[in-house]
Parts: C-alpha cells; structure tokens; sequence
C-alpha cells in the first residue's frame, strides 16, 4: 500500500524543489516530491554560463547534477501533476490527476512556470506535430528544416540561436516594434544571413496536414497577411505560473504568482513557496535554488515547533 502521509510535501521538481529536497533530506524530514518531471525550465536552457561552479553547462546536464544529488538521499520522488491542495485543519491535502491524496503537515510549492499560449487555430492541434515551445528538447527534430519562432525576449532569441545553426531559415516574429532580448542576443540574430526578423507581426493561423506546413502572420500596422512555408514553430512569448491548484489555501498576485517574504513564507502557516511560481522577480535558476533551501530550512524550523496530530500517520 503506498504511504500517504509525510511530515513534508514539496510540489515541484525544478532547481528549487530539489534544492529543498536535499536540505529536507540533510535535516531527516520524512518528505515527498510530487511532480510530472524533474528538472522544470532549467532542462530547455541550452548553455547556462552564470551558475557557480561551471563555466558551461546544459540545462540538461546541470539537472542531470541536480538529480544525481537528489538520488544519494532516501527521498520519495513522485511523478504526477498536483490538481489541487487544500488545508484541512493543520494538515495539506495534495490531491494528484490521478486521484492520489498525500497529506503534509508543512508544503513547499516549488511548480514553475508552463508556456503561455498563442491561442490561435491550428495550434493545439498541431502541438508535437510541429508546434513546440521547447527549442532545446525538440530542435534537432527539426535540423534541415525551414522554422519560425514566435517572441522577440531573451527565451525567443535564445531558440533563434540555437535554430539558426541546423535550419536553412529561422523566421523570428515578435509582435511589438523592437525586439526586447538583450542586445547581444539581438546583434547575433540581426547578422545571421537565415533568419528573417519580422516586428510589430502576429501569428494568426497554423496550418497543416499531419503535420505542420506553414503559418499566416499579419502585420499590426497594415494589416497585411503573409504565409510562411515553415515546418516548426517554437513558440517563446512567455510563462505562466503553474500556481492554480493552490488558489484555493494561497493568495495569488495579478500575475497568477505566489507572494512570498524573504524567508519564502507564503502568510499561511506551514506552506511556502520558491522558485519561478513566486512573486520573486529574479527568475534565474541560482535564485530558484537559493529560494529552495531557504524554504526547506523554513519548514524544518515549522515542523519542530508544531505540535504532531495525536491521529498522525507514520
């Protein structure tokens, strides 16, 4: 029979759940990780060049570290999605898609973020048949082929570098005037012969077969409609937090994110939040870490000075 009941459940395996998991281990916390992958956005960066201790790393490779780590301690690691935590007296009910109940006596909410949608025609149809919001997972597939990737940030361009150099045309299209990634990323796009940057546009159709085959973009000023033969569009305009299973025992700012204090305490007693999901508007991967271990150490101070229910579960 599989145990339910945990001192500890941490929500979200990114950078900052599975910091949080190794200090909760370090500290003997009998706890669980419940989420549908390990690693979270850290796994589509392709180079990280400012995380202590390397020079350069992956994404990949750096959650590969992260697991690794992770895997020298006894600690449960469950894969499914959270569909909904509520507080039941003292205690957290963490309610999986499948059914499961795990109940803590302390959360960390540690989900991320999820990719923000087009929401156009021919999108969800053709999600994994050529639409990708992955350039770091699903790029190679598409080595020889003509792309578009759609968002003018830093997450855009960096899938335009990384499409640029297998793909005999990148087609980047941002919907405002300029483009607003770092101007490094910017003037290495700009001097590429095969990408074609097209501002102030919009996607405004998908279309294809059983596969994608191309996409209709229209210019915001003229209205103009254009059709690109492309065989992959990555779509990169941005994240959203992974946070509505908790609206119900959290406060959620306008932007969906969990409002946390220095010490990643969320108001409510026992749960706390790090990482991405939160209003911390550093979104780096050393920050999630960072916010990780503080939250863990935060539920161990929690935990030893509540009282144990007299009907706990061991």
């Amino acid at each position: 029979m599989e145990k339910t009941h945990y001192d500890l459940i941490i929500i979200g395996a990114g950078p900052a759940g599975i910091t949080a998991g190794v200090y909760a281990a370090r500290k003997q916390i009998d706890t669980l990780i419940i989420s549908k992958d390990v690693g979270g956005q850290a796994m589509w960066s392709s180079q990280i060049e400012n995380y202590p201790g390397f020079v350069y790393v992956s994404g990949v490779e750096l959650v590969r570290k992260f697991e690794e780590h992770l895997r020298t301690f006894d600690i449960k690691l469950r894969y499914a999605a959270v569909s909904s935590l509520e507080r039941v007296g003292e205690l957290y009910h963490a309610t999986t898609e499948d059914g499961a109940v795990f109940v803590g006596r302390a959360v960390i909410v540690s989900s991320g973020k999820s990719p923000r949608l087009l929401n156009v025609p021919g999108e969800k149809e053709f999600t994994g048949r050529g639409v990708a919001y992955c350039s770091t997972c699903d790029g190679p597939l598409f080595a020889g082929m003509d792309v578009a990737v759609v968002g003018g940030g830093n997450s855009g361009l960096d899938a335009v570098a990384q499409m640029m150099r297998i793909c005999p045309k990148v087609y980047l299209i941002e919907a405002e005037d300029e483009l607003r990634a770092d101007e490094v990323m910017r003037q290495k796009a700009r001097a590429a012969e095969n990408v074609e940057i097209l501002t102030a546009t919009t996607v405004k159709e998908i279309r294809g077969d059983a596969f994608v085959h191309s996409i209709v973009v229209q210019n915001v000023h003229t209205g103009e409609l254009r059709t690109l033969e492309v065989k992959g569009v990555f779509v990169e305009v941005g994240l959203v937090p992974n946070s509505d299973f908790a609206k119900n025992v959290l406060r959620l700012n306008e932007w969906g994110e969990i409002p946390v204090d220095c010490g990643a305490r969320t108001g409510v007693p026992g749960l706390f939040a790090a990482g991405d999901v939160t209003d911390v508007p550093q979104k780096q991967i050393i920050c999630a870490a960072g916010d990780g271990a503080k939250a863990a150490l935060g539920a161990y101070s929690y935990l030893v000075r509540q009282r144990i229910p007299t009907d706990w579960v061991r």
